[in-house]
């Protein structure tokens, strides 16, 4: 997507080799019309798999993810980062560790928002190492779900985390694709 190239050109500020900082685009401040340029993408590349249901994980994902909700006219669910004292006690959790925060979550759903005859397609905002895309196909599983897709807008190519999803036989869709961060210079794949 040549326009979310662009932006990552303009405004993505590399932190070290490994991060890539885009709080002007998707992480802090959000791009209304890149925003929904970026969910018509994703809308377009599954609109024939019969999709029903969105999944994100809260909060980076949630902007992109309700755009493609909006243009596939399905529901949003986002995996909650955390129980609350409200949250459904029978919801399906996975702990998982924050490649960018440095901690370890629980990410959670409740099992209202998510059901067996559900074709859900998972979006994502970068992909690193891939634990919370793995809990969350994992959630999905649990559920009895079937994942027809895996769309991110970023996807680190150098790390390890698009490639483990692959392997775990999920078709995975990236808006754009970064092959390196070294030098601090964004290095695009394709």
């Amino acid at each position: 997507m040549e326009q979310l190239k662009q932006r990552i050109i303009q405004e993505g500020v590399v932190v070290n080799n490994q991060v890539l900082k885009l709080d002007g685009l998707i992480n802090h401040q959000v791009d209304p019309e890149l925003t929904m340029e970026m969910g018509r993408e994703f809308a377009e590349r599954y609109r024939e798999r019969g999709v029903t249901r969105i999944v994100t994980v809260e909060s980076s994902g949630i902007a992109v993810a309700f755009a493609a909700a909006y243009e596939l006219k399905v529901p949003l669910v986002f995996a909650r980062r955390k129980k609350t004292l409200l949250a459904d006690p029978d919801a399906y959790c996975e702990r998982v560790p924050s490649f960018t925060k440095g901690i370890v979550t629980d990410i959670m759903i409740s099992r209202e928002f998510i059901k067996e005859d559900d074709r859900i397609l998972f979006i994502d905002d970068i992909i690193a190492n891939g634990d919370a895309a793995r809990a969350v196909i994992k959630i999905i599983q649990r559920a009895g779900a079937e994942l027809v897709g895996f769309g991110v807008i970023v996807e680190k190519c150098f790390q390890s985390g698009a490639d483990s999803i692959r392997e775990l036989g999920v078709e995975v869709e990236s808006l754009v694709k970064i092959s390196s961060l070294e030098n601090g210079t964004v290095q695009f794949a394709d």
